[in-house]
């Protein structure tokens, strides 16, 4: 008997639902086609008042009657059909097929095109199609793709081979050139594959059991027959060979079944091969013990009957004992299970084996705190909670930062308001995110984080308060965060505030760089304020006195002064005497003999001599001779 095989959680849910829909409402109940693809189990259903219909049927229901959305889904059309004449409806649909229509949903409706790889006739693809409004390219082995668009978003029927995924994508990837894919092939299908397929290479006959319009189950039996050339697909025990039934010669078999085939009919099958004389043979023995729903990844509860410092036993109500290791409850090398654990505990656990080499069933804690710290954590995207993590590790474009062992990477540009340059000077230390995305996927969970939005806001309540304490003339202390060509930008209380270069000194600046740098602390006046459009202008040059108020009684007419050479022009050398105050020689003016520029007799910075010929306060303007010193 292959290890995964029968009844898939979906099925074997939307099956339950049926019958507890059919005691709640007591009447007729209608499934929207056969529930599952298994005539005995359809047969089954009718006995019980639960038959099948097709959407052509559903004009003839009347409203009150119910109807069952079996696991393969339905278009979002099908549901307001019902909707719009009063059907009570029972939405059965697999979670993991209602989680493919809604990826999409959400990337149709951002644009993409939706590429499904599946059977194009397939209820599951024609429901999930619908969900893109009938515009998804479907495709089985990528042959069939002749013009791939450039931006797709690709998923799987939860029934589909893997190697179809892995052929398809092969050739998407060759010319799209933007790609989101999600293997959403069901796990219980792979892994129902792998085992079948792992069987069939050591049996002499291979028998797989379920409904030949069935389409896992289908490839069950494609999976098989590669390997074993007798591989036979019945329905159920009736139409296995009597040749095969009564055969003298000793026969290894192997069954497996598809996910629409119920226990029992593939114990009908393997009691009908088995000796007769035999009451529990190998196969039978196992079929009994799944009958205790212990599968990988359940959540169950136990008492713990044994512990040690290394090992706990538990009971957990099936025929074998669970085995909880201590790594599997505590990474803490230096803790003790026994102080953690006592005999008589009823505790909860997942299970991560059915059956290790000791026969037991191996169980976690850890994965299962694993389990709930995602859900923690799905909680806090949807309803945008912060949390509290601890960066690992930086990366180009981010961090890797860590909650409770979960991995959430945190982009650069979501770090700081600011460019970042050195992110390993962050590792260690412990940041206050918001997650933004939380993209469940079959392999992994991609979870990313960001501070930006709580430091926005953290930035706007601290501009808020500011603007409220600064005014038009206040003198306050700022940093100054960047140079431009035209001034430098200062924070100020959390306020941007901008520094024209016109402002930083009464004397001529060529750059702000020349007298300023990133990070110096500076004392400037606020020139103007406006709260609405947060603008923010400053001065230093204002902190002095204007050079040019009483110029004509610090530089009267006549005087001999000593100044600096600091620019030329055609016309004449510009002199500068003070701070913001620059005089100008004229070419005629600097010399007794005749030049043919200013810089043939001096040069910049060079300290002069020169008579003060004329004062013009309001113009702004000093005269200057050195050849009038010359002369003297």
């Amino acid at each position: 008997m292959a290890e995964k095989a029968g009844f898939c959680f979906g099925v074997k849910r939307a099956v339950d639902e049926a019958v507890k829909v059919k005691e709640k409402y007591n009447k007729k109940i209608y499934t929207l086609g056969p529930l599952i693809h298994n005539k005995d189990v359809v047969e089954y259903l009718k006995e019980k008042e639960i038959f099948p219909i097709e959407i052509n049927d559903i004009n003839a229901l009347t409203e009150g009657d119910v109807v069952i959305i079996r696991s393969h889904g339905v278009t979002p059309e099908t549901f307001k059909l019902l909707e719009d004449k009063n059907i009570i409806v029972v939405n059965a649909t697999c979670p993991y097929v209602s989680n493919i229509q809604q990826k999409v949903k959400k990337y149709y409706d951002l644009g993409y095109s939706v590429i499904i790889i599946g059977d194009s006739n397939h209820p599951e693809v024609i429901g999930i199609n619908g969900w893109c409004e009938n515009k998804a390219i479907i495709a089985k082995s990528g042959e069939e793709l002749k013009e791939i668009p450039k931006k797709v978003c690709v998923v799987s029927q939860t029934t589909e081979k893997q190697q179809n995924w892995e052929s398809v994508l092969s050739e998407i990837t060759k010319t799209a050139k933007e790609i989101i894919a999600f293997n959403t092939i069901c796990s219980a299908t792979e892994t129902r594959q792998k085992s079948a397929e792992e069987l069939s290479k050591v049996v002499d006959v291979m028998i797989v059991i379920g409904g030949y319009n069935s389409s896992n189950t289908t490839k069950l039996f494609e999976i098989c027959k590669s390997n074993c050339s007798k591989t036979i697909h019945v329905e159920n025990v009736s139409q296995i060979p009597k040749t095969l039934l009564h055969s003298k010669v000793n026969l290894k078999i192997g069954v497996t079944a598809g996910a629409s085939t119920p226990d029992w009919i593939i114990k009908e099958a393997i009691l009908e091969m088995s000796d007769q004389e035999l009451n529990f043979n190998e196969q039978q023995a196992f079929m009994d013990q799944n009958d205790v729903s212990i599968s990988v990844g359940k959540i169950i509860k136990g008492e713990v009957i044994s512990v040690n410092e290394k090992e706990a036993f538990v009971n957990i109500g099936y025929k074998a004992d669970g085995y909880l290791p201590k790594n599997e409850v505590t990474k803490d090398e230096n803790v003790k299970l026994t102080d953690i654990l006592n005999k008589g505990d009823v505790i909860e656990v997942k299970v991560i084996s059915r059956k290790n080499e000791d026969g037991y069933v191996v169980l976690s804690r850890v994965e299962l705190e694993r389990m709930h710290t995602f859900e923690f954590l799905k909680d806090c995207f949807e309803n945008k909670k912060t949390i509290n993590v601890v960066i690992k590790e930086s990366l180009k474009g981010g961090v890797i930062a860590s909650y409770k062992g979960i991995r959430v990477f945190i982009p650069a540009s979501h770090l700081e308001l600011h460019h970042v340059n050195d992110l390993s000077k962050y590792i260690g230390k412990e940041v206050e995110i918001q997650i933004i995305e939380f993209s469940e996927q079959t392999r992994n969970t991609r979870i990313v984080g960001s501070r930006r939005e709580m430091l926005t806001a953290a930035q706007l309540d601290k501009e808020e308060a500011a603007w409220s304490t600064i005014n038009k003339g206040d003198v306050v202390e700022g940093e100054v965060k960047r140079l431009t060509a035209f001034g430098a930008f200062v924070d100020v209380k959390g306020i941007d505030g901008l520094l024209h270069v016109s402002e930083i000194s009464w004397g001529r600046i060529n750059k702000p760089s020349d007298v300023l740098k990133p990070g110096d602390i500076i004392k400037v006046m606020i020139l103007d304020l406006d709260k609405e459009t947060k603008k923010l202008s400053l001065s230093i040059k204002k902190l002095a006195e204007n050079p040019w108020i009483d110029v004509d009684a610090k530089y009267p007419v006549g005087s001999i002064v000593l100044g600096k050479v600091v620019r030329f022009a055609d016309f004449g050398a510009f002199v500068e005497l003070e701070p913001g105050v620059d005089a100008l020689v004229h070419i005629s003016q600097i010399s007794n003999e005749k030049i043919k520029h200013p810089s043939d007799v001096l040069q910049v910075g060079q300290s002069v001599k020169a008579k003060i010929t004329d004062v013009n306060k309001e113009g702004k303007k000093i005269g200057l001779s050195i050849r009038a010193v010359d002369e003297i």
